[in-house]
């Protein structure tokens, strides 16, 4: 009984976490819906500025240490790695191709949805975390993710994303504790201020695009996929001697619905990309009832 009413204590709590996010995606659906906005630009635009100015005003800050990082980014790797190991045979069991379910089982939405929950969940300290977590699956996003979808893909223009240009750059500047001008700190974090509202903005903007039809795989895969991360995330937190704010955002990482990245990969890759957008969009409305479970677990 006192644990489930300190359960209930923390809703009021989660809620405050998930309302903003929330709202803004749904400002975006009926935006969406209403308008319905070319987002490509801006979605561009987010990736190649917003997104890296964020992810370098968060590394350049006297504040990161990215050795602290460390059992935090190994976990992260390993977490996604074994999902994608999990979820092959999944695949095979569904009669469906594993490069359509796989990569959307892997690799999650850590930046729409994981910065922004980590920020309102555990204020601004939290965002070099979230930034590291973020790296880490775009990173394997970019590299394995691709080379699972076309395997004569070159690896070499990994190094043209701006987004890991800028964490390259971030790291050189952590690690060689390179000083860093005060008002540039300050210009890259308010151009980073843009990226978060915009990822749920155009986030909610594709979620117009759900059709609810052939909903087995994205109904398996919204929720089974949560629940292997949260119980590999509690795992790995106690494998790798992680702290108690560093097993909870783990554990919340564990959580986070499919990267809206996976749709456009298929759609490049031409890997049943309307499958794919299935998966990644009920995996996303499912997060309005696993992202809950999570913190409830977490906090």
């Amino acid at each position: 009984m006192t644990d489930l009413a300190i359960n209930l204590d923390l809703l009021p709590r989660i809620v405050g976490i998930l309302a903003p996010i929330v709202a803004i995606v749904l400002v975006g659906y009926f935006y969406g819906l209403r308008h319905n906005p070319e987002m490509a630009v801006a979605n561009r635009i987010n990736m190649d500025i917003f997104v890296p100015a964020l992810i370098l005003g968060a590394m350049a800050s006297k504040n990161f240490e990215p050795e602290r990082y460390i059992g935090l980014a190994s976990g992260a790797a390993i977490l996604l790695i074994i999902c994608g190991l999990v979820a092959r045979p999944v695949a095979r069991w569904m009669a469906m191709d594993w490069r359509t379910f796989v990569p959307p089982m892997m690799f999650n939405n850590s930046a729409n949805i994981g910065i922004p929950l980590a920020v309102l969940t555990w204020g601004e300290s939290a965002l070099p975390a979230a930034v590291i977590l973020y790296t880490v699956s775009n990173v394997m996003h970019f590299s394995i993710g691709v080379h699972m979808l076309d395997q004569n893909a070159r690896l070499l223009t990994l190094w043209r994303n701006p987004t890991l240009i800028a964490v390259a750059i971030g790291l050189t500047i952590a690690t060689l504790q390179i000083p860093v001008w005060e008002p540039v700190v300050t210009s890259l974090q308010l151009l980073g201020n843009v990226a978060v509202p915009l990822l749920l903005f155009s986030l909610g903007v594709r979620m117009q695009h759900v059709r609810f039809n052939d909903l087995g795989a994205p109904l398996i895969g919204a929720f089974l996929r949560p629940l292997l991360g949260m119980a590999l995330a509690g795992a790995l937190a106690l494998l790798l001697g992680l702290n108690a704010r560093d097993t909870a955002m783990l554990l919340v990482f564990g959580a986070l619905p499919p990267a809206v990245m996976n749709f456009l990969f298929a759609e490049r890759y031409q890997r049943a990309p309307e499958q794919v957008a299935a998966i990644v969009l009920i995996g996303n409305l499912a997060a309005l009832v696993m992202l809950p479970l999570a913190l409830m677990l977490a906090l």
